[in-house]
């Protein structure tokens, strides 16, 4: 049975990796969770946690419906929304194929409208509510090694802030993070030689970040593109 006096956090990508730490993050700070992955994962997580969970895709809308129901179902509103898709295809720019660029679209742009669609009626009747998405760190400083990722997470940043200014009087927010190399996939050894502070980034580091992003405390801050990143980055 949920509790109406505790918020509630829906994460899709909320099985493994950086999902999972915002997953426990939040929930160590008293949210109830809905969380959505591809695999078991998601289900296992939110039994642990007290939450509940749908299998499903950031790139299919009947997916994002299903989670959206669920958590609606189980709770009855939606204060914070974590939107976190898995990895687009890779390839030589040219050779991408149009289903690929099309999944993309589907997978990191899409899917934070879509979601936008069907949460913000909740949070605009509720007064309230934030969404952080999870991009990357090569949004805007692109790499040929990720053109798909690269393209469409920058898209992310910009439908980010048309969102913000959209919605800011109606005290919702969105903000973009922006990882670096984070610890939730293997890295080779001298990747961390990139970084100026000469390590990893941890998944907990991302997830405390959302939390704040989240919270009261961030209540003045949207539209924004934090970069955690360990200062990887050159954009100032």
């Amino acid at each position: 049975m949920s509790d109406t006096s505790k918020p509630v956090a829906l994460i899709t990508g909320g099985g493994r990796g950086m999902g999972e730490a915002i997953a426990r993050e939040l929930a160590a700070q008293g949210y109830q969770l809905a969380l959505m992955s591809p695999s078991e994962s998601c289900e296992k997580l939110a039994a642990e946690l007290g939450g509940v969970a749908s299998r499903g895709v950031a790139e299919k809308a009947e997916d994002l419906k299903t989670i959206f129901d669920l958590t609606m179902k189980t709770y009855g509103r939606i204060d914070a929304v974590v939107n976190l898709s898995g990895h687009p295809p890779k390839g030589d720019l040219l050779d991408i194929s149009d289903e690929n660029w099309t999944l993309g679209s589907d997978m990191m742009i899409l899917s934070l409208v879509r979601m936008a669609r069907l949460v913000t009626p909740v949070m605009l009747k509720q007064g309230k509510g934030a969404f952080v998405n999870i991009t990357t760190f090569a949004a805007y400083e692109p790499s040929l090694v990720f053109p798909v990722s690269c393209t469409y997470r920058a898209a992310a940043g910009a439908f980010t802030k048309l969102y913000s200014d959209r919605y800011a009087a109606d005290n919702i927010r969105m903000n973009c993070i922006l990882p670096g190399y984070i610890d939730s996939l293997n890295h080779k050894p001298e990747t961390a030689e990139k970084v100026p502070m000469k390590r990893i980034g941890h998944v907990e580091e991302i997830a405390k970040t959302a939390a704040f992003l989240l919270s009261d405390g961030a209540g003045y801050i949207t539209g924004q593109n934090i970069r955690v990143d360990g200062g990887v980055t050159r954009h100032v």
